[in-house]
């Protein structure tokens, strides 16, 4: 029994593993070229693909991703001929094409389940995914697929590159921008076709997506994010598997897509230069510089009025002008040498004055009245 049980599990997180690679790798050029939501329409769009295969030749596995395949190409021409043919935004045209297909293909769903019988019962699976039922057969179908989508991308990386980032100066270099484009869009149907066993059709696009957006916060070039974007879908498939296994009846697909969720998320927050979290941080100290540098300002421009460049201003006076406390303010001021603690009898309360660095701060800012 463990023996199996540590079998299934090896499986699913081999096929589990391969999906978040290709995932992720494919997904990256979407998220690129702003377009993410065509891989929902391409994940939806499987489904009445799958009901065909299964019609035509039954629960053999790679039928089943053949029809997926066409299904999804036949939705990207029908974005493409919706777009051109009429005034609809592409918004509108995903909506539109990504609807009218999953319906479609929950009617086959529907017709399959009634003339199919039992052998037809799994088919539903693929909606949400079954990773359990994976077999070794599936897996290297999978492979496959993947291998080849890794063959086509570092084929015609420099082309995809270029499309990707600036289109209109790629086509000023003579490149088919038309046919690059198509072929990403098969590339990432062939994504979408790796995950429908695994996460099926509905969470499909978030294994695209996730672990792009999560690699996009870490990295500013191409081939480290589609590199680190991989192996965040590795990491997020395999870890579903596992956790998959820690309890009875979680299920895998699910996981997965969580997992990869998670990642994207930690990421938006602490990615160093463009996670929510160092922005503010960041936001904070520019605040405080500027504030910093209306202290030294409101410092000189008592000095200049009491034509004393030493003169002392009072801390009480400073905040006066600002009309927020300025002690913390003084306090880091002084440690970067630029103003200066002073006594000023008889008084007793702190008096500060600006020293020569603070002056030439202010001057190599362009400060100079």
């Amino acid at each position: 029994m463990t023996g199996g049980l540590d079998h299934t599990l090896g499986v699913v997180a081999l096929g589990a593993a391969v999906l978040g690679a290709s995932g992720g790798m494919l997904g990256s050029f979407a998220v690129l070229r702003r377009q993410s939501l065509l891989g929902d329409v391409l994940a939806h769009a499987a489904l009445p693909g799958l009901c065909l295969g299964w019609l035509v030749a039954g629960r053999s596995v790679v039928p089943l991703m053949v029809g997926a395949l066409l299904a999804g190409g036949l939705a990207a021409l029908s974005v493409l001929a919706v777009g051109r043919f009429t005034r609809l935004k592409p918004d509108a045209a995903l909506g539109i094409v990504l609807s009218v297909f999953f319906a479609g293909g929950v009617v086959l769903l529907s017709y399959v389940q009634a003339v199919g019988g039992a052998g037809a019962a799994g088919l539903s699976a693929f909606l949400f995914g079954q990773a359990a039922a994976m077999l070794t057969g599936d897996l290297q179908a999978m492979a496959v697929v993947g291998g080849l989508a890794a063959l086509l991308v570092a084929a015609f990386w420099k082309e995809i590159a270029a499309v990707c980032f600036d289109p209109p100066y790629a086509r000023a270099l003579g490149l088919p921008v038309g046919l690059i484009e198509a072929l990403l869009t098969l590339l990432m149907a062939m994504a979408i076709v790796v995950g429908l066993q695994m996460v099926g059709v509905v969470l499909m696009t978030a294994m695209l997506i996730a672990p792009a957006v999560a690699a996009r916060m870490w990295v500013t070039r191409l081939w480290p994010m589609v590199a680190l974007a991989a192996a965040f879908g590795v990491v997020s498939g395999v870890s579903g598997a596992v956790l998959s296994t820690g309890a009875r009846g979680l299920a895998t697909g699910p996981l997965v897509v969580l997992v990869a969720t998670a990642l994207a998320a930690l990421s938006l927050l602490l990615a160093p230069g463009r996670g929510v979290v160092w922005r503010l941080l960041r936001d904070r100290r520019l605040a405080g510089q500027i504030e910093g540098l209306r202290v030294l300002e409101t410092l000189r421009a008592l000095a200049e009025a009491h034509g004393d460049a030493d003169y002392p201003a009072e801390a009480g006076m400073i905040a006066a002008a600002h009309g927020l406390p300025v002690a913390r303010q003084l306090q880091r001021l002084q440690s970067e040498g630029l103003v200066a603690p002073v006594t000023h009898p008889p008084e007793q309360t702190p008096h500060w004055v600006l020293t020569p660095e603070g002056r030439a701060r202010l001057d190599g800012l362009g400060g100079t009245r």
